[in-house]
């Protein structure tokens, strides 16, 4: 599955200092936008007439990006700040603070050409993007910088640098304001996903809570025939192999969906964790898995176990990858095989993740609640990629954010189990797990089969400000 991304869009200032050359600006305008076109993003610039070459250099040219970026504030996702001269440090940092627009900001510098150092034609954007970073940071506003200090508009690693800040961007915007559904409560049993709903609320995440019994009250409600209900089978008869599934386990599973669906519509609810262990088993005779799987296959993420912070983790790979997220347990040594596990769960994994997958019953479950009560999971093996991994959770004691990211791969390993499972590979493996341990985090992580960890850490440590930890970088296992 490939996720279509919304457009995105771009402010840009275009930096300049009248004593170096300016035609330098006007070019320098051209190029970002060509790059920004190229990459498929829409802009949000001064126009040349607006301004010198469309640059920002007086306080009134401050003023008047600010007042334009002002007015498109619902429609900018980030603002990159283009060096084709040294720039006037000061004009760009007024004009990002005049305009407040509290999204990720990027840095660029185009290189100077060896060959071209005379007045006519030297940039020092060397330089001058270390006099705007130390405004920046003057003016406490946060900022991203590209890979390599001075990088060409057109050049591929800007090309690669743009396509991560629009990952990091995605993340930040997709946290504002987020409202996710806790449907059910917190199982006895499971301690460890406790969190602090008022250290999220602080960070703008709110949580909206839905008994379990409202649910189970509208499902019985709810007739055989209902359009919602009969729209909600056909969808997970499409969507996974149920041919061993009974009939009347099926309806159950989309009167459930539907009565889900219908709520987080309501509610203005984008992603939610739901209680699973066992009441739902007991009380309506089938497990979740399936509706929670097609929910973050279609990229609206679902955790359970009412792992908030989990699906948290979810959302946040999500957002970067455009692609659909799971939440496994770090569940079982591989052999003798030190930087190797078995990542498993019962298992609610969005099919995008599985070789091959079909419906089936909770094998764990049913040795409590009979065979019959459990139909639902989906079950397979997790196809052999690249991975992302991320765990937030609420340190309740600091009353912060915190959490750690890093990459690895599933493999093609065998592996004879039930429910959804894989063998993952992340170099240094011991350490994190060290780690993991050591900090008491939980057993819950979130997985994307992409390549993100950079810009989940980027955006959630420098721009939503939570501790974290990037497993291969922080502790050079990569």
């Amino acid at each position: 599955m490939s996720a279509i991304q919304k457009k995105m869009t771009m402010g840009v200032v275009v930096g300049n200092r009248g004593f170096f050359p300016d035609h330098l600006a006007k070019s320098g305008r051209e190029e970002i936008l060509r790059a920004l076109e190229a990459a498929g993003m829409d802009v949000v610039a001064l126009d040349p007439e607006a301004s010198k070459y469309g640059a920002v250099e007086t306080r009134e040219e401050s003023r008047l990006c600010a007042e334009l970026f002002a007015r498109n504030r619902g429609r900018i996702d980030g603002v990159i700040v283009t060096l084709p001269n040294f720039g006037e440090e000061r004009a760009i940092a007024d004009a990002l603070r005049l305009a407040d627009l509290r999204v990720p900001v990027l840095i660029q510098a185009t290189p100077d050409d060896s060959r071209k150092m005379t007045i006519a034609s030297r940039r020092d954007s060397f330089c001058g993007k270390m006099s705007a970073c130390n405004n920046l940071r003057q003016y406490g506003i946060p900022y991203s910088l590209t890979t390599l200090h001075t990088e060409s508009p057109d050049s591929p690693e800007f090309a690669q640098d743009l396509q991560w800040f629009a990952a990091v961007c995605r993340v930040v915007k997709g946290f504002r304001n987020l409202r996710v559904g806790a449907i059910g409560a917190r199982p006895a049993a499971f301690n460890t996903v406790r969190y602090s709903e008022k250290i999220l609320e602080s960070q703008g995440i709110s949580i909206e809570t839905l008994d379990l019994s409202e649910v189970l009250g509208r499902i019985e409600r709810m007739k055989d025939s209902d359009d919602r209900a009969q729209a909600k089978l056909a969808a997970i008869k499409q969507y996974v192999d149920a041919g061993s599934v009974p009939a009347p386990a099926l309806l159950k599973m989309a009167k459930l969906g539907a009565v889900v669906d219908q709520w987080m519509a309501a509610t203005e609810v984008t992603i939610s964790a739901v209680q699973c262990w066992t009441s739902i088993e007991e009380n309506l005779g089938v497990v979740p898995c399936t509706i929670m799987s097609m929910m973050s296959n279609e990229l609206l993420s679902s955790a359970c176990e009412v792992d908030i912070c989990g699906v948290l983790g979810m959302h946040a790979l999500q957002l970067a990858s455009g692609t659909p997220s799971a939440l496994l347990d770090w569940n079982n040594n591989y052999g003798s095989d030190p930087n190797k596990a078995v990542c498993f769960h019962c298992s609610n994994l969005p099919k995008h993740f599985f070789r091959s997958v079909k419906m089936d019953f909770q094998e764990i479950i049913a040795g409590t609640v009979g065979k019959e009560n459990t139909f639902g999971t989906c079950v397979g093996l997790i196809k052999p990629e690249k991975m992302s991994f991320a765990r937030f959770s609420t340190d309740d004691t600091s009353g912060k954010m915190r959490g750690y990211v890093g990459e690895g791969r599933f493999t093609e390993d065998p592996l004879n189990t039930f429910g959804g499972a894989g063998v993952v590979e992340i170099q240094s493996m011991q350490r994190l797990l060290h780690f993991i341990c050591d900090k008491g985090f939980e057993h819950h992580v979130a997985a994307n089969l992409s390549t993100v960890a950079a810009a989940v850490q980027e955006a959630t440590t420098r721009y939503l400000g939570w501790d974290m930890y990037w497993h291969g970088r922080d502790n050079g296992a990569c």
